[in-house]
């Protein structure tokens, strides 16, 4: 085969065009006009993104649950067990000091002190005919002993407000049976003020303080954040059972404790929040969730945990 049949492996247009034509042509363009501001675009955008993470800052939160509760209020609980009677008070009632709540079915007590009142009083007018008689006035003073013990047992039976105060919630109904410590009913004062119990992680214990914001959240309610100022913070770290008995059985449980924690405080500073413009009022139990800022750096420095380092050496 001679060169002359080989085949070229160009069309023979264009063998046709380069043989005719007398213009050089021009380099091959392999990015079009919208590359050009394009680079200039991702060298603003990494800009801005070095100057974000250079003075921005990333927060980190002490998280837990967090329950409202009526600071001057008062659990009045059974003294002994029984069944219930009679109850004297209504929700919303305000009873004095010391004033009868309720009482257990007492009426085989009532009919012995009674019947040692009645023995009392026979002993007691033969002893003032024969004061001489030893055996009438020892007789007397056994009777006595009868009936303080007998008085002191139906006051047992008889379940009183330890001080004056509103009638909250009357958790008994008459014929219920109840145990010793179970709740009766609970007092609080009108005008009572309410805090926000928070129970944080333990592990932030040394980060917390007074005076520091806290932010709460009602259960029902999502992100219609309140924002209140620590009051306290507990000096000790404790379990869920020491909480329990801080909260007492009814509060603790509608929250939900896992781990150790630290018990924070604030201050209500109003009876009522706002959501989307209408106010509603807090109750005492109501839960939620609260977080409270315990530490802020540099978005630059949570990437790069070692420039930590660096910049404590560098502002020691």
């Amino acid at each position: 085969m001679t060169q002359a049949t080989k085949k070229s492996p160009f069309r023979e247009e264009a063998l046709r065009h380069a043989a005719t034509s007398r213009k050089e042509g021009t380099i091959l363009m392999l990015s079009p006009g919208w590359t050009r501001w394009t680079y200039w675009v991702l060298v603003a955008v990494a800009a801005v993104g070095a100057l974000f993470a250079i003075f921005g800052s990333v927060n980190e939160y002490a998280i837990g649950p967090a329950i409202v509760r009526v600071r001057s209020r008062v659990d009045v609980t059974a003294a002994v067990a029984g069944v219930v009677g009679a109850i004297a008070v209504s929700a919303g009632q305000r009873v004095e000091a010391h004033s009868v709540v309720a009482r257990l079915n007492s009426a085989s007590e009532m009919a012995q002190v009674d019947r040692l009142q009645h023995e009392f009083e026979l002993q007691l007018i033969g002893a003032l005919r024969s004061p001489a008689d030893k055996q009438m006035r020892d007789s007397l003073a056994s009777v006595r002993v009868q009936k303080e013990l007998a008085e002191a047992h139906l006051e047992q039976l008889t379940i009183r407000a330890p001080r004056a105060g509103l009638v909250g919630d009357v958790r008994i109904r008459p014929g219920q049976r109840l145990d010793v410590g179970d709740l009766v009913i609970t007092l609080a004062d009108e005008s009572a003020p309410m805090s926000v119990i928070a129970m944080l992680p333990g592990q932030f214990r040394p980060q917390l303080r007074a005076g520091m914001p806290l932010r709460f959240e009602v259960s029902g309610y999502l992100y219609a954040y309140q924002e209140f100022v620590i009051e306290s913070v507990s000096k000790q770290v404790i379990g869920p059972d020491e909480v329990k008995r801080y909260l007492g059985q009814e509060i603790f449980d509608t929250v939900k404790v896992d781990g150790p924690v630290v018990l924070v405080e604030a201050k209500c500073p109003e009876p009522t929040f706002r959501v989307d413009n209408q106010t509603y009022d807090y109750h005492h139990g109501m839960s939620g969730r609260a977080d409270a800022r315990v530490r802020s750096e540099s978005i630059l420095v949570a990437l790069i945990p070692g420039l930590r380092v660096v910049f404590e050496r560098f502002g020691g």
